[in-house]
C-alpha cells in the first residue's frame, strides 16, 4: 500500500485528505520537528523512514524547511532522483499531486 510520509505533525492542517494517495506516515516526531545546529540526528531518522520509499508513495512538506529539505534529498536518493508530493489546492480544497524527477530520465 502506498504511504504518505509527513515530514511533521501540525495541528493547523488537516492532512486526513491526503489519506486518499496512501497510509499517513508522520516522519519527525514533535521533539525532532525543527532542525537545530546539528542535522545528524534528523537525517538519521527520515533515512530509516524512508528507507522503502518507492514511486507509490508521496511527501507532504508541512513543517521547518530544513527537515523538508532533508525528506525531499533523502527519498530523491533512495529513488533513484524521484518522488511524487502533495500540493494543497485551495481554490479545489484538495490535494493535487506533483511529480518531481531530479534526474529527467524517468518518467514516473
Amino acid at each position: 500500500m502506498a504511504k504518505v510520509f509527513v515530514v511533521s505533525e501540525n495541528t493547523k492542517h488537516n492532512i486526513l485528505p491526503a489519506q486518499e494517495f496512501g497510509e499517513i506516515e508522520i516522519v519527525l516526531p514533535p521533539s525532532q520537528a525543527q532542525v537545530v545546529f546539528s542535522s545528524g540526528p534528523t537525517v538519521s531518522r527520515v533515512k530509516r523512514a524512508l528507507q522503502n520509499f518507492c514511486d507509490d508513495d508521496y511527501l507532504l512538506f508541512i513543517g521547518d524547511p530544513t527537515a523538508i529539505s532533508i525528506l525531499a534529498t533523502v527519498a530523491s536518493d533512495v529513488n533513484n532522483g524521484r518522488y511524487k508530493c502533495l500540493k494543497w489546492d485551495r481554490q479545489e480544497g484538495q490535494y493535487i499531486p506533483i511529480q518531481v524527477d531530479l534526474r529527467g530520465r524517468n518518467e514516473l
